[in-house]
């Protein structure tokens, strides 16, 4: 249990943090009026480092500091991969989306699929993306954080997160984008502090590198340290299936996921929006250090005796005794950390988490005042779409709390998450990748590619899990997704072809001529220039893999 002085770090964190967001997302002049793109979109006055560090926040939650920390003990460095083929797709990002999205002026990705496709298109989007946002950014954080609050402070899990939720959403539904991206700067950084703070604890309880490895060796445990595994791997994740599938999962996430890709619709200009992405892309590279790497320090100090896992230990119906490793972060907190540093790694947390949830709640406040209430209402107000966007935020948070029984039936929250985008993000993925490289790339084929594709991903999802036996159920999420995304560009082209491409004035400057025009456009100068810090950051990323090999 948590200590006293602990506690008031806690809520005096939480408090800080609403006073923030209320105070950055109320505070105006004197007769300014809050319009919807100031509301949604922070009046595109967003710099690269505050996009950077948001767009690290929103993807980074408490769901990731909990569930990487189990992988981490389960399987080793391996679901790392996660964070580091992010800085990948966060390059394709900078360099091949942004300039579309910031050139075209659009306020949500739908709205960028209507000018690219059309109407039918937008309004699938926003009802997908609404649905994944309140699934996989909302309720999955906080069914994390309500286990982690219901081990620390013995609170009933359902009221610890019905009270995170309900100041969260306050700060987020009065203030807009604005107040997510000025706490969620804050919140990364205390984010970030607390993972480092575990880090060294747990690096001096196992007596550094060396120890580590002798343990891993005693165990034949050494592959952990691997982040490239071969074909065949007992955990579904070769190198092959990274490869394949983690591209499907990922441009949908950073590329075409509305809740990431707002922050960067917010920035002051395309440099800034550039420039922002590519730096969460270095910011990327910590998580394996700091999120992944203490599980794996806990695996290897459970097993040398330094650990004490007994509270984590369950008994099955056949009388076998194990692991629920869900746990694994936070019994590191009360064993490994002194007293009065436990309330900023409880903090940290709830960073996490509340950054997840602010974020979450913004784009689906925008997605529903612009993409569905504003098309049925073209006339509507900007005071009006505001509180059509605070009262779906709400709405929102409602339902994702009552999903959490369902979702807790996942052993792995990170395998959980990662099976739903699995199934979500093929069709996605493939009319944004064929959008912006393929003229031919028409409207119906987009829309049918949309319904049939998302169609086809539900199926098989409940086929897997009312089957999970079948050779259906067993093909690893990686490989379902990338077979997902070979279906998916097989039905665009074919019905490409059926029903010919028609393009617009607007749809026909929506798409590269050529695999080299995305990088003729003049960047910054010196190593702020995008084309320098995409190559610094390929070049470090390839060294890191070759060292994790």
């Amino acid at each position: 249990m948590v200590s006293t002085p602990d506690i008031i770090i806690t809520i005096a964190y939480i408090l800080f943090i609403v006073t923030i967001g209320l105070w950055s997302g109320t505070r105006k002049k004197k007769n300014e009026v809050t319009t919807s793109g100031e509301y949604f979109l922070a009046g595109k006055t967003l710099r690269w480092p505050m996009i950077g560090l948001a767009l690290f926040a929103t993807n980074i939650s408490c769901l990731h500091l909990v569930s990487l920390a189990q992988s981490g003990f389960d399987t080793g460095l391996l679901n790392g991969n996660f964070e580091w083929m992010a800085a990948f797709t966060l390059i394709l990002l900078a360099l091949l989306f942004i300039p579309f999205y910031i050139r075209s002026g659009v306020s949500t990705l739908p709205d960028f699929l209507e000018k690219r496709y059309n109407k039918a298109c937008r309004d699938w989007l926003a009802f997908i993306s609404i649905i994944s946002a309140i699934i996989i950014h909302i309720a999955f954080s906080f069914l994390a954080g309500g286990i982690v609050l219901e081990t620390l402070f013995g609170i009933n899990m359902y009221s610890s997160i019905i009270v995170i939720a309900a100041l969260t959403g306050l700060y987020t539904i009065i203030g807009g984008l604005r107040a997510v991206v000025v706490t969620e700067s804050i919140q990364s950084i205390v984010l970030i502090t607390g993972a480092i703070i575990i880090t060294i604890f747990a690096w001096n309880k196992m007596g550094g590198w060396d120890n580590m490895t002798n343990v891993l060796t005693q165990n034949n445990s050494l592959d952990k340290l691997s982040m490239i595994r071969p074909i065949g791997d007992a955990s579904g994740m070769s190198w092959v299936a990274v490869f394949l599938g983690y591209p499907v999962l990922g441009i949908w996430y950073w590329c075409a996921d509305q809740t990431i890709v707002q922050r960067t619709l917010g920035a002051k200009d395309e440099n800034h929006a550039k420039v922002g992405a590519l730096f969460c892309g270095f910011i990327k590279i910590l998580p394996v250090f700091i999120f992944v790497l203490p599980g794996l320090f806990a695996y290897t100090l459970y097993h040398s005796g330094s650990l004490d896992l007994r509270s984590l230990q369950q008994t099955g119906a056949n009388g076998e005794s194990t692991l629920n490793t869900k746990g694994i972060y936070t019994l590191m907190i009360t064993q490994l950390v002194p007293k009065g540093l436990v309330g900023i790694l409880v903090a940290a947390l709830l960073s996490g988490l509340m950054s997840q949830i602010a974020g979450a709640l913004n784009s689906i406040a925008t997605l529903a005042s612009y993409d569905l209430y504003k098309r049925v209402r073209p006339e509507t107000s900007d005071k009006k779409l505001v509180s059509v966007g605070r009262w779906s935020a709400g709405i929102a948070l409602s339902l994702s709390i009552g999903l959490l029984p369902l979702l807790n039936q996942y052993q792995s929250l990170f395998e959980g998450i990662n099976d739903v985008i699995a199934h979500i993000a093929p069709p996605i993925t493939c009319v944004f990748l064929l959008g912006v490289f393929w003229k031919k790339a028409s409207a119906k084929s987009a829309q049918l590619t949309l319904w049939l594709g998302s169609l086809l991903g539900a199926a098989v999802f409940a086929i897997n899990k009312l089957y999970p036996d079948t050779w259906m159920g067993k093909i690893p999420f990686m490989m379902m997704a990338f077979y997902l995304f070979c279906a998916c560009v097989f039905t665009q082209v074919l019905f490409s072809y059926i029903y010919p491409v028609q393009h617009t004035e607007q749809s026909s400057k929506l798409y590269w001529k050529s695999i080299w025009e995305p990088l003729q456009s003049k960047g910054w100068s010196g190593i702020g220039n995008y084309k320098t810090l995409s190559m610094l950051l390929l070049l470090i990323m390839g060294v890191l893999y070759w060292l994790f090999r």
